[in-house]
């Protein structure tokens, strides 16, 4: 069975058919599916939805394109949050240095601050990183963490091997699907098969099947026999693997059970 690694399945893409869309999820064949927040007013809907559909599980933080309406109040939020009921991660967080209209000084503030929740509370991070490589990885080295995602890893050889040497998994989705996407096919092919996981941050980036169209978490296995043919691996090898290193990289991801499951 497949683990789609980063999977927003409480978006609003999904509002009219959500059920539907993690029925079929489950009958492709993908068991567990990790939900990252990505502000404070999103972080019950994350709860929600994994209340809802067995198999889902939950991260909690402040996304590096939010922290303009983050409060450090929302910090304070996040440690009760961490304290009353651990998620599998704290994530979706980090830096990205594509958007010019969000400070950069504020998005490190927020990145260091949940780094040190992160620390404290024992939780490995789901990352993101866009064209902050470098400043992400000195972060890391500074603040030491129990490992996780960098989450649609797009950076080099080096850097990934710097995420590695850190504990951390890389994450590879629907990119990889393009033939004109040669420098993540290579790196996801030549990278150590324990260094991968899987990923479709659905309803973003979706595989060359579905180009500009909604990316859903029924689609991880087929990009897992894209990676598959890409890497010269069978199919069920390579799925069996790439389960073992979503589960290194979070550990709680079959543990976590909803308080008052319904």
């Amino acid at each position: 069975m497949w683990m789609d690694s980063h999977c927003h399945l409480d978006a609003p893409e999904f509002a009219s058919d959500r059920d539907q869309v993690w029925q079929a999820a489950q009958a492709a064949g993908v068991s567990r599916a990790l939900v990252p927040g990505v502000e404070a007013r999103n972080w019950e809907a994350v709860d929600a939805c994994c209340h809802r559909y067995p198999g889902c599980a939950p991260a909690y933080g402040i996304h590096p394109l939010y922290v303009m309406a983050a409060s450090e109040s929302d910090l304070e939020l996040l440690a009760r949050r961490l304290a009353a009921h651990p998620p599998v991660a704290v994530g979706e967080i980090g830096l990205d240095g594509f958007v010019d209209s969000v400070d950069p000084a504020r998005q490190e503030f927020f990145f260091v601050r949940q780094l040190q929740l992160a620390r404290d509370f024992d939780l490995p991070v789901v990352l993101h990183v866009r064209r902050a490589v470098d400043q992400v990885l000195k972060q890391l080295r500074r603040i030491r963490v129990s490992g996780g995602i960098a989450h649609a890893f797009n950076g080099s050889r080096q850097q990934a091997d710097e995420f590695i040497k850190l504990g951390f998994k890389l994450g590879f989705g629907g990119t990889l699907t393009y033939p004109g996407s040669q420098r993540i096919r290579r790196l996801a092919t030549e990278l150590p098969v324990d260094a991968l996981v899987l990923e479709t941050d659905a309803p973003d980036i979706p595989p060359s099947w579905r180009p500009g169209g909604r990316n859903d978490p029924a689609q991880l296995p087929a990009i897992g026999r894209v990676l598959a043919e890409l890497r010269e691996q069978e199919e069920s090898v390579l799925a069996a693997q790439l389960r073992n290193n979503t589960l290194a990289a979070l550990p709680g991801l079959t543990r976590w059970r909803p308080l008052n499951p319904s």
